[in-house]
């Protein structure tokens, strides 16, 4: 995609996200999507105003911000996460959007260095019980909040899921609603939590409307992948 459709499309998304949120009634950021895109199109995209950007793979993420340091961005893992790949992500990362099991809050933590800002925490849940999906399910979210909550270096935010893509809108409808009221419960025992984080280029309107406050676009933004 050319440097004049990256920011057409660009701003026509932010219009349309705004539009959305308005309707929706409360604030919503934009992630943008750079799994498999180049650092120089990310670097096009942070021109334009863009500073969040979330990666599924923590050595393809490494390679852009040794590329990219010179921008001021904000990382994002919102793939899978390995236990041997905590060290990186609780240091180069501002985020992860997929925790999903005890075993990672430990090292996570650990590996946060004390001086920097605690790691932003997402708790992933599988909510359409998919097999071959990552994510908690939905009844271990408390145990999981808890521990992410009393840990030392790492902040709770809220809630991550990748409703199944199902043709039925209706269908994904339902698996946002399911989300938002699991959101509500967890921001009943834990006030601080802020972000609900689902959405993506297809179906990020109707995530919005059901309560999403972070949607993560990607082929909107850099167009399909080759």
């Amino acid at each position: 995609m050319g440097s004049t459709l990256v920011s057409a499309a660009y701003h026509e998304l932010h219009q349309r996200v705004a539009a959305a949120a308005q309707l929706a009634g409360h604030e919503v950021s934009l992630l943008a999507v750079s799994k498999t895109k180049p650092a120089t199109a990310i670097r096009e995209l942070a021109a334009l105003g863009q500073c969040a950007f979330g990666e599924n793979y923590v050595q393809e993420a490494l390679a852009k911000q040794r590329e990219l340091a010179d921008l001021s961005l904000q990382w994002h893992l919102i793939g899978p996460l390995q236990s041997n790949k905590c060290r990186d992500v609780a240091t180069h990362f501002d985020w992860l959007q997929s925790l999903d099991r005890v075993k990672l809050i430990e090292p996570l933590d650990r590996f946060r260095p004390l001086g920097a800002a605690p790691l932003n925490v997402l708790i992933q849940v599988n909510v359409d019980d998919e097999a071959s999906k990552s994510g908690c399910a939905p009844d271990e979210v408390p145990a999981l909040a808890r521990l992410v909550a009393a840990a030392r270096c790492l902040r709770l935010r809220g809630l991550m899921a990748i409703p199944a893509p199902k043709p039925d809108l209706g269908a994904r409808q339902d698996a946002f609603r399911r989300m938002r009221s699991l959101y509500e419960r967890l921001r009943e025992a834990h006030p601080q939590v802020d972000t609900l984080s689902m959405g993506m280029s297809e179906d990020f309107l109707l995530a919005i409307a059901e309560g999403a406050n972070l949607v993560r676009i990607g082929s909107a933004l850099f167009g399909t992948r080759a």
